[in-house]
């Protein structure tokens, strides 16, 4: 935004996706409209009362522009974001410029793909937890596969513009210069978090509230032989899970590269498995939903769809559940293909 200003360019209004548009509020914590106090300029929240640029906000707007840095996780809400704004686009007849960047978690694809009963806002579309694609990527594939709910009027096309990335491919391993979001504040845990972020669905902390999300996780009630740490109030975590609790669990944090080297190029659910088989009660693992639906299981929105539930409660093992990805994997992995704009790993 600096540069479009020092530009010359005139910004009618900021739209602010989860976090806001300093990228400082909380996970899921609503964010009302406000001005932005370093600019003057409006912003409209997209992800408090509505998660759409409405008719009245677009009425001055003779561009629409989409900069953001995903971190390539179904579950991370920027592509939910994003295909909100570009039905908005549609439906206002908007042109659409998106200016791409660098994925850090763009060098494979894996994880259960969704079931689209399980569709939410931490997963709109049939693709895997990682789905391996830049936003301007992903921004080409939900037009070209009319998964949007909007559709271009009879005889308007709708224009939609990737500005791509120079010397990037699938293969970079790209380290962001600024944390994405309050929670991932550095390379080792944007690679755990595909891994470890299933824990926001079940009963254990996952790590809100310590220095190292994602890459902490426990809960009072497992082995005091354990690691242990207590999730406190802090920036980016008003109210931690489990907040003021000792807990006893996994302290997986190390330098990216090393993170790197024990991930293996994959999603695991090793920790996962480890979790569930030493907590006690296992029929209180999951935080259960209201409904008693199993689409309205917050794990299951996360997951995409109920099987790696259940496989968890069957006892199955992390070679048998990866081995149950691979048909979905392959189908999506096709539909990808087409719309690749840099070399592929």
């Amino acid at each position: 935004m600096d540069s479009l200003l020092q530009l010359g360019i005139d910004i009618v209004r900021i739209f602010g996706p989860e976090h806001g548009f300093r990228g400082t509020a909380d996970a899921g914590a609503h964010v009302a409209n406000y001005t932005d106090k370093q600019t003057g300029i409006p912003v409209v929240s997209l992800y408090g009362k509505k998660n759409k640029p409405s008719a009245e906000d677009l009425k001055d707007v003779d561009l629409m522009l989409f900069d953001l840095q995903d971190v390539g996780v179904r579950f991370y809400t920027y592509i939910s974001s994003l295909q909100d704004y570009m039905e908005s686009a549609i439906t206002y007849n908007k042109p659409l410029l998106v200016l791409d960047r660098p994925n850090p978690n763009g060098f494979y694809v894996d994880g259960p793909v969704l079931d689209r009963k399980y569709s939410s806002h931490v997963g709109m579309q049939p693709v895997p937890v990682v789905y391996g694609m830049t936003i301007g990527e992903y921004a080409q594939m939900l037009l070209g596969e009319h998964w949007l709910s909007a559709l271009p009027a009879a005889g308007k096309g709708f224009s939609l513009k990737v500005v791509p990335c120079r010397n990037y491919t699938h293969k970079s391993l790209y380290q962001l210069p600024v944390k994405p979001s309050p929670n991932l504040p550095d390379m080792a845990t944007i690679y755990l978090y595909p891994s470890t972020c299933f824990f926001e669905g079940t009963v254990l902390s996952e790590g809100r509230g310590t220095e190292h999300p994602f890459a902490i996780f426990g809960h009072p009630t497992l082995p005091d032989t354990l690691f242990s740490f207590t999730p406190q109030k802090k920036d980016g975590a008003s109210s931690p899970k489990l907040q003021d609790k000792l807990c006893h669990g996994w302290n997986i944090y190390n330098t990216g590269p090393a993170v790197l080297q024990q991930l293996k190029g994959q999603l695991s659910v090793r920790w996962l498995l480890q979790a569930y088989e030493a907590f006690p009660d296992k029929e209180s693992f999951f935080i259960a939903a209201k409904s008693g639906k199993t689409e309205d299981y917050f794990f299951n929105k996360l997951t995409g769809n109920n099987h790696l539930m259940q496989q968890l409660i069957q006892g199955f093992t992390e070679q048998e559940i990866r081995a149950s990805w691979q048909p979905d994997l392959t189908a999506f992995k096709k539909i990808r293909s087409k719309y690749l704009l840099y070399a592929d790993f």
